[in-house]
């Protein structure tokens, strides 16, 4: 388990799923119902992109950066949100003034849009990025931060007693195992809690464990988003990405086909983006 997010902090892929989520989290909460939301692999909360890990890629200045340095005249309502939820963590925790310095992971994100009364936990198995979770949360009792295993957290924790919830898959996809256990961790949260929302990271290098991931969703409602980079990338860097959501709210499919094409085109030349709903 060698994996650390801060190599990859603000990239393409985190432009996908955070941005996802966000409205995600804004429409879930919408409705006057306490939410409980589920990471499962949280990574380390919050990261520096001035730091070594992010300088020695660049992969922030080729995805956040870009969208920050956009007019905000024409840019669509999910977009706005997500890069004002960033700029908020970065304006709270980052030093004064110049260029973004911070990036928030899935967890400040969350965190940031609950409501008193909802329930949060996060869960990161790697020691050293589960220490550097628990002192970013520190002093917060409205986070349970865990260090376990997020897989058997959603065995474990599913269903939730406000039977309302989100549960957000990140894995690292180091093991070569990693997409059966994704497909089995979805068919115990499946089993338990038929009805949650959940929203599941992948990455696209081969598309046949892909492609046995979808077969095991047959008769599941979902929406299914791609980003592409396109040929240009550089050999050896992931250029595809999805982020699949079972049971969308309402109107976040109309959200993503808006948002997500934007994005696609403020990255390069020849990147797309793909959003396709389950078939019937």
């Amino acid at each position: 388990m060698n994996y650390r997010h801060g190599y990859h902090a603000g990239n393409f892929a985190d432009l996908l799923k955070h941005t996802a989520l966000c409205e995600l989290l804004r429409l879930l909460t919408a409705k006057d119902k306490k939410l409980f939301v589920l990471d499962t692999h949280a990574g380390a909360g919050g990261y520096d992109l001035g730091g070594a890990q992010a300088r020695r890629t660049g992969e922030a200045e080729a995805g956040i950066a870009r969208l920050m340095a956009e007019s905000k005249t024409g840019m669509p309502g999910a977009v706005a949100r997500y890069l004002a939820a960033v700029q908020a963590y970065d304006r709270k925790f980052g030093p004064a003034g110049g260029p973004l310095h911070r990036y928030p992971g899935s967890p400040r994100l969350a965190r940031a849009a609950l409501r008193p009364g909802d329930r949060f936990i996060a869960c990161e198995r790697h020691p050293e990025e589960a220490l550097k979770l628990k002192r970013e949360f520190a002093g917060d009792r409205a986070i349970e931060v865990r260090q376990s295993d997020g897989y058997h957290a959603v065995k474990e924790l599913l269903p939730p007693v406000e039977r309302r919830a989100l549960v957000l898959i990140d894995p690292p996809f180091e093991a070569n195992d990693e997409f059966e256990a994704l497909t089995r961790a979805v068919r115990h949260g499946l089993r338990r809690f038929a009805t949650g929302c959940y929203a599941i990271w992948y990455p696209i290098k081969d598309e046949a464990p892909v492609a046995a991931f979808f077969s095991s969703l047959a008769g599941v409602k979902y929406l299914n988003m791609e980003l592409d980079l396109g040929p240009r990338t550089p050999e050896g860097k992931l250029a595809i990405c999805g982020l699949v959501v079972i049971n969308p709210p309402w109107k976040f499919e109309e959200a993503m086909r808006e948002a997500l094409p934007w994005i696609a085109g403020r990255l390069g030349p020849g990147a797309k983006a793909r959003v396709a709903a389950a078939p019937a």
